[in-house]
């Protein structure tokens, strides 16, 4: 097809590429320094339930933080 004009390169919902932000983990967004990914893998992985809630591992990273420092 000649004389097709040329398409931009944009990626997906408009937004152009370019340099990625840093990654900000669950523990920072909670303010904590345990590791809440780790432990939301490790109630998976665990099988302690069919289903894992999202604020599980927030919660227990912020009780095990508490009774570490304690």
């Amino acid at each position: 097809m000649e004389g097709a004009a040329e398409v931009p390169k944009v990626g997906k919902g408009g937004r152009k590429g370019g340099e990625r932000k840093k990654a900000v983990t669950k523990s920072v967004k909670a303010g904590l320094t345990f590791p809440v990914g780790r432990m939301a893998r490790y109630l998976k992985k665990g099988r302690y339930a069919e289903r894992v809630g999202s604020g599980a591992p927030v919660y227990l990273a912020a009780v095990l933080e508490y009774l570490a420092a304690e």
